[in-house]
């Protein structure tokens, strides 16, 4: 007997009939002697619909009220699954974050684990009840209810396997597995067999959406073997795990697109010793995750800053450049520009393979893509280009590293 957890996101349980589908794949675990404990996100949409209510009625909600707003929704799943397994006879109870004793820090709608305890859980389920567990929330030490940032049901799933000792985490998906592209863009993107923590982290944090990249992380340190797979079928998925030396054959893995970007720039910047930390340390402190940075040659003292964010981030971003902006006497200009997209290519075999950023670069020079940024780590080499261009951008590079699978014989 087997304690495994299994994730199911937003796509798997989208209505009615698919959180029958995922009670049915439930309960076979279940039958089979496994322990099963199941974390669920929030139907499909709900998440954005509650997100757009809330911003109709202010621009920038607060951060507890939008948690205790937005864990109605993976709460409503919760509950069903349960309901759904109750009526094919499987004994199965739900809890809430807090109730799985996942404590948290206190920053609001971006909380970071601190400790699980695991509530009753451990006694659930030898009991014989599956538990179901709301994914994505937490609960502070002063008693106030947390979320972890969008898509971090992943995270929840990981965080159990790992206090609970679980033998594997399944994420359950719409797609069979990881792929070398989004498939629902390149339908000829092939799937990924395995793939190591830090090629799937820089993946995640290009633009994938397979995985969320702080599960991602949290595995790689615990190490926790992830296997990504489809909720709607029994095809192999992909197995996440700790790199091989046969992984460096390849040079890139996969390619990923972001299209939520928006590039801020910054002009006429003091180009003194100190002024950068101290722009980054503002936005840090309203927890505003910065990707690309590029400061170019000062010029009679001063320079210019660009930095890329998230988009949903512009409004806070904005307001804490202004703030520093007041806080050093600056004389700097602030422009946000929000069409802007991400593509990525990862890969751990760029550190032994030449010639990666010649062949990204040149396919997108052809196919008449300009480059804004440029940002890069061992196994990644990520770009930022007008939104207009980016799914061509991202087609061309994956054909032009060959990452497509094999046509079928005549």
């Amino acid at each position: 007997m087997a304690l495994i957890v299994q994730k199911y996101g937003g796509t798997s349980v989208a209505d009615l009939e698919k959180i029958r589908n995922a009670a049915r794949r439930i309960k076979a675990s279940h039958d089979n002697g496994d322990q099963v404990v199941v974390v669920v996100s929030a139907r499909a949409g709900v998440t954005n619909r509650l997100i757009r209510d809330a911003k109709s009625l202010q621009a920038e909600p607060d951060g507890r009220e939008m948690d205790l707003l937005l864990t109605v929704g993976e709460q409503e799943t919760m509950a069903l699954t349960a309901m759904a397994l109750h009526a094919l006879g499987v004994s199965a109870v739900s809890r809430t974050g807090a109730q799985a004793g996942i404590f948290t820090d206190s920053a609001h709608t971006r909380a970071r684990i601190r400790k699980i305890s695991g509530g009753d859980l451990r006694e659930q389920l030898d009991q014989g009840n599956v538990v179901i567990v709301a994914g994505f929330q937490g609960i502070s030490e002063e008693g106030q209810v947390t979320t972890f940032g969008r898509n971090a049901s992943d995270l929840t799933a990981v965080a159990l396997a790992s206090a609970l000792n679980a033998e594997t985490c399944q994420i359950l998906t719409d797609v069979d597995g990881v792929f070398t592209a989004d498939p629902r863009l390149i339908p000829e993107a092939r799937k990924i067999e395995e793939i190591s923590y830090d090629e799937m982290l820089e993946l995640a944090g290009a633009g994938s959406k397979v995985v969320q990249s702080r599960a991602v992380e949290f595995a790689k340190n615990y190490g926790i073997e992830l296997v990504v797979r489809s909720s709607f079928n029994n095809n192999p998925g992909t197995v996440v795990k700790e790199e091989v030396a046969s992984m460096e054959d390849v040079a890139v893995r996969g390619v990923a697109l972001e299209k939520d970007q928006a590039k801020v720039v910054l002009s006429n910047v003091p180009d003194i010793p100190g002024t950068a930390a101290k722009l980054f340390q503002v936005l840090a402190e309203d927890e505003i995750n910065v990707d690309m940075i590029v400061q170019n040659i000062g010029r009679a003292g001063k320079a210019n800053v660009t930095f890329t964010i998230a988009v949903e981030d512009t409004y806070r971003a904005e307001r804490a450049v202004h703030r520093w902006i007041e806080e050093v006497g600056a004389k700097s200009k602030v422009s946000i520009i929000d069409q802007i997209a991400k593509v990525s290519v990862v890969g751990v075999g760029m550190r032994s393979h030449t010639g990666v950023a010649a062949t990204m670069f040149t396919a997108l020079a052809e196919a008449g893509v300009n480059i804004q940024l440029i940002s890069t780590s061992e196994i990644k080499i990520s770009v930022a280009i007008d939104l207009a261009k980016a799914e061509e951008a991202c087609r061309v590079v994956h054909s032009a590293f060959q990452l497509a699978r094999e046509a079928p014989s005549p």
